[in-house]
């Protein structure tokens, strides 16, 4: 049950992610409902089970990109390991966990992003870039992750645990 309703989550975040939110965008940038997700699930259910839905929405993401198949899902699994980091590190109920981690994700990802495509030989102006979208992008992803995680949380205490057939 769990695994339908988080790949259901996963294909209509990326879904509106190509279609929908690039319209959203403020300061040259949209929410990145993917990497919400990833983190926010991260955060509620731990590194393992992040690491999972980081992968499977990377995928859905490149599929859905022009550039190499990979880069997205290897920018969310990196995200994810330190979201999960900070979810085991940091206490639950620290009410700025959401926020710190959503920015913090962002920057991880938009950077691994960024050091793909200069490996890819898509040269960039470093810091350039940084000041105009990756900085923009993490306080946007901050703000926005607080909303994700609630949410995500909402949903899996709505999920049943697994049920136990006894034979």
């Amino acid at each position: 049950m769990r695994g339908a309703a988080g790949a259901l989550v996963l294909l209509t975040a990326a879904i509106l992610q190509v279609t929908w939110a690039p319209n959203l965008g403020v300061a040259g940038v949209f929410p990145n409902l993917v990497l919400l997700a990833v983190v926010s699930w991260t955060l509620t259910c731990g590194a393992q089970a992040g690491l999972r839905w980081a992968v499977g929405g990377g995928l859905l993401l490149d599929l859905a990109s022009p550039g190499p198949l990979g880069v997205h899902a290897l920018a969310l699994v990196v995200a994810a390991y330190g979201a999960g980091y900070a979810q085991r590190a940091i206490a639950h109920d620290a009410i700025l966990l959401p926020a710190v981690t959503g920015a913090a994700s962002a920057v991880v990802y938009n950077l691994v992003l960024l050091a793909l495509g200069d490996t890819f030989g898509q040269h960039v102006a470093f810091v350039t870039v940084f000041q105009a979208w990756v900085a923009p992008a993490a306080l946007f992803q901050g703000l926005l992750m607080p909303l994700a995680y609630w949410g995500l949380r909402r949903l899996d205490a709505k999920i049943p645990a697994q049920v136990q057939i006894e034979w």
